[in-house]
Protein backbone atom coordinates (compact mmCIF):
# COMPACT_ATOMS: atom_id res chain seq x y z
CA UNK A 1 0.00 0.00 0.00
CA UNK A 2 1.43 3.15 -0.86
CA UNK A 3 1.72 5.56 2.06
CA UNK A 4 2.12 9.39 2.43
CA UNK A 5 4.32 11.39 4.86
CA UNK A 6 1.54 12.54 6.44
CA UNK A 7 0.14 9.22 7.41
CA UNK A 8 1.41 6.82 9.65
CA UNK A 9 1.09 2.75 10.01
CA UNK A 10 -1.19 1.80 12.71
CA UNK A 11 -3.30 -1.21 13.00
CA UNK A 12 -6.80 -1.56 11.24
CA UNK A 13 -9.40 -1.71 14.33
CA UNK A 14 -10.16 -5.09 13.30
CA UNK A 15 -6.43 -5.73 13.68
CA UNK A 16 -5.79 -6.03 10.35
CA UNK A 17 -2.17 -4.66 9.54
CA UNK A 18 -0.99 -2.19 7.33
CA UNK A 19 -3.91 0.16 7.71
CA UNK A 20 -3.38 3.78 7.59
CA UNK A 21 -4.45 6.95 9.71
CA UNK A 22 -3.50 10.79 9.50
CA UNK A 23 -0.72 11.52 11.64
CA UNK A 24 -1.41 13.44 14.75
CA UNK A 25 -0.39 17.17 15.15
CA UNK A 26 -0.19 20.30 12.73
CA UNK A 27 0.43 18.46 10.00
CA UNK A 28 -2.43 16.91 9.35
CA UNK A 29 -2.96 16.12 5.63
CA UNK A 30 -5.76 18.90 4.90
CA UNK A 31 -7.63 16.56 2.08
CA UNK A 32 -8.38 13.96 4.81
CA UNK A 33 -9.67 17.18 6.65
CA UNK A 34 -11.53 18.04 4.85
CA UNK A 35 -13.00 15.01 3.99
CA UNK A 36 -13.43 13.74 7.38
CA UNK A 37 -15.74 16.83 7.93
CA UNK A 38 -17.39 16.39 4.60
CA UNK A 39 -18.54 13.05 5.96
CA UNK A 40 -20.13 13.93 8.86
CA UNK A 41 -21.95 16.76 7.15
CA UNK A 42 -22.99 14.31 4.40
CA UNK A 43 -24.30 11.89 7.46
CA UNK A 44 -26.27 14.52 9.19
CA UNK A 45 -27.92 16.15 6.10
CA UNK A 46 -28.58 12.37 4.86
CA UNK A 47 -30.39 11.89 8.69
CA UNK A 48 -32.21 15.39 8.35
CA UNK A 49 -33.38 14.74 5.01
CA UNK A 50 -33.66 10.53 5.00
CA UNK A 51 -32.55 11.42 1.35
CA UNK A 52 -35.69 10.46 0.90
CA UNK A 53 -36.73 11.60 -2.57
CA UNK A 54 -39.22 14.48 -3.73
CA UNK A 55 -42.88 14.16 -4.33
CA UNK A 56 -45.48 12.38 -2.68
CA UNK A 57 -42.93 9.49 -1.62
CA UNK A 58 -40.57 11.86 -0.34
CA UNK A 59 -39.67 10.55 3.89
CA UNK A 60 -42.06 7.94 3.25
CA UNK A 61 -39.64 5.33 3.95
CA UNK A 62 -37.38 4.24 6.37
CA UNK A 63 -33.66 3.53 5.55
CA UNK A 64 -33.48 -0.52 7.17
CA UNK A 65 -37.27 -0.78 5.17
CA UNK A 66 -35.64 0.11 1.97
CA UNK A 67 -32.07 -1.42 2.36
CA UNK A 68 -34.70 -4.59 3.14
CA UNK A 69 -37.03 -4.60 0.21
CA UNK A 70 -34.45 -3.50 -1.93
CA UNK A 71 -32.09 -6.74 -0.85
CA UNK A 72 -35.74 -8.77 -1.44
CA UNK A 73 -36.06 -7.67 -4.77
CA UNK A 74 -32.79 -8.23 -5.84
CA UNK A 75 -32.65 -11.63 -4.44
CA UNK A 76 -36.13 -12.79 -4.42
CA UNK A 77 -37.44 -15.30 -1.62
CA UNK A 78 -34.75 -15.16 1.02
CA UNK A 79 -33.93 -17.00 4.68
CA UNK A 80 -33.44 -14.28 7.27
CA UNK A 81 -30.00 -15.79 7.92
CA UNK A 82 -28.71 -15.46 4.61
CA UNK A 83 -30.78 -11.47 4.57
CA UNK A 84 -29.18 -11.03 7.63
CA UNK A 85 -25.83 -11.97 6.54
CA UNK A 86 -25.58 -10.47 2.94
CA UNK A 87 -26.56 -7.05 5.11
CA UNK A 88 -23.99 -7.36 7.37
CA UNK A 89 -26.41 -7.55 10.17
CA UNK A 90 -27.73 -9.93 12.51
CA UNK A 91 -30.57 -12.11 12.54
CA UNK A 92 -32.39 -10.76 15.47
CA UNK A 93 -32.23 -7.24 13.21
CA UNK A 94 -33.59 -8.18 10.24
CA UNK A 95 -36.20 -9.94 12.13
CA UNK A 96 -37.25 -6.92 14.43
CA UNK A 97 -36.92 -4.48 11.11
CA UNK A 98 -38.66 -7.02 8.98
CA UNK A 99 -42.06 -7.12 11.08
CA UNK A 100 -43.33 -3.76 10.12
CA UNK A 101 -43.31 -4.97 6.68
CA UNK A 102 -45.09 -7.64 7.04
CA UNK A 103 -47.41 -5.81 9.12
CA UNK A 104 -47.73 -3.39 6.43
CA UNK A 105 -48.17 -6.09 3.68
CA UNK A 106 -44.92 -5.27 1.81
CA UNK A 107 -43.26 -8.45 2.62
CA UNK A 108 -44.17 -12.00 2.94
CA UNK A 109 -43.10 -14.55 5.74
CA UNK A 110 -43.78 -17.99 4.33
CA UNK A 111 -42.22 -21.46 6.24
CA UNK A 112 -38.99 -22.41 4.29
CA UNK A 113 -40.05 -25.72 2.09
CA UNK A 114 -37.37 -27.86 3.30
CA UNK A 115 -37.57 -26.72 7.06
CA UNK A 116 -40.80 -25.94 8.54
CA UNK A 117 -38.85 -23.97 11.28
CA UNK A 118 -37.19 -21.21 8.99
CA UNK A 119 -38.48 -18.81 7.67
CA UNK A 120 -38.82 -17.09 4.22
CA UNK A 121 -39.14 -13.96 3.24
CA UNK A 122 -40.61 -12.36 0.09
CA UNK A 123 -41.20 -8.98 -1.13
CA UNK A 124 -45.12 -8.80 -2.07
CA UNK A 125 -46.67 -7.37 -5.06
CA UNK A 126 -47.47 -4.00 -2.56
CA UNK A 127 -44.09 -4.13 -1.65
CA UNK A 128 -42.68 -4.00 -5.13
CA UNK A 129 -44.72 -1.41 -5.72
CA UNK A 130 -44.23 0.65 -2.51
CA UNK A 131 -40.08 0.19 -3.61
CA UNK A 132 -40.68 1.47 -7.39
CA UNK A 133 -42.60 4.44 -6.07
CA UNK A 134 -39.40 5.20 -3.69
CA UNK A 135 -36.43 4.23 -6.11
CA UNK A 136 -38.78 7.16 -8.58
CA UNK A 137 -38.91 9.61 -5.85
CA UNK A 138 -34.82 9.00 -4.85
CA UNK A 139 -33.66 8.97 -8.71
CA UNK A 140 -35.98 12.22 -8.79
CA UNK A 141 -33.61 13.85 -5.62
CA UNK A 142 -30.55 12.81 -7.04
CA UNK A 143 -31.37 14.24 -10.64
CA UNK A 144 -32.09 17.46 -8.73
CA UNK A 145 -29.09 17.32 -6.49
CA UNK A 146 -26.75 16.67 -9.66
CA UNK A 147 -28.13 19.28 -11.76
CA UNK A 148 -25.81 20.90 -13.82
CA UNK A 149 -23.20 18.14 -13.62
CA UNK A 150 -21.88 16.40 -16.14
CA UNK A 151 -23.13 12.82 -16.83
CA UNK A 152 -19.26 12.29 -16.70
CA UNK A 153 -19.02 13.56 -12.99
CA UNK A 154 -22.16 11.52 -12.02
CA UNK A 155 -20.27 8.62 -12.81
CA UNK A 156 -17.35 9.43 -11.33
CA UNK A 157 -19.47 10.34 -8.40
CA UNK A 158 -20.72 6.71 -8.36
CA UNK A 159 -17.60 5.02 -8.72
CA UNK A 160 -16.12 6.94 -5.81
CA UNK A 161 -18.60 6.54 -3.43
CA UNK A 162 -19.13 2.83 -4.40
CA UNK A 163 -15.70 2.37 -3.48
CA UNK A 164 -15.94 4.12 -0.08
CA UNK A 165 -19.09 2.29 0.85
CA UNK A 166 -16.75 -0.93 0.13
CA UNK A 167 -14.25 0.31 2.03
CA UNK A 168 -16.21 0.97 5.09
CA UNK A 169 -18.14 -2.11 4.40
CA UNK A 170 -14.34 -4.16 4.28
CA UNK A 171 -13.53 -2.44 7.47
CA UNK A 172 -16.41 -3.51 9.67
CA UNK A 173 -16.56 -6.77 7.98
CA UNK A 174 -15.47 -10.03 10.65
CA UNK A 175 -12.11 -10.83 9.80
CA UNK A 176 -11.47 -13.12 6.81
CA UNK A 177 -15.24 -12.27 5.42
CA UNK A 178 -15.33 -9.15 3.37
Amino acid sequence: MPTHPDLTTDSHPRGAPGATVPAQGDDVEPTFETLQHQVALFARRAEQTRLGGVGQARNSMDRAAYLLLNRLDQEGPTGVKALAAGMGIDSSTVTRQVAPLVDAGLVSRTSHPEDGRAVVLELSARGATRLAQVRASRRALMALLTDGWSDAERETFCDLLTRFNEALSDLHAPLGHS
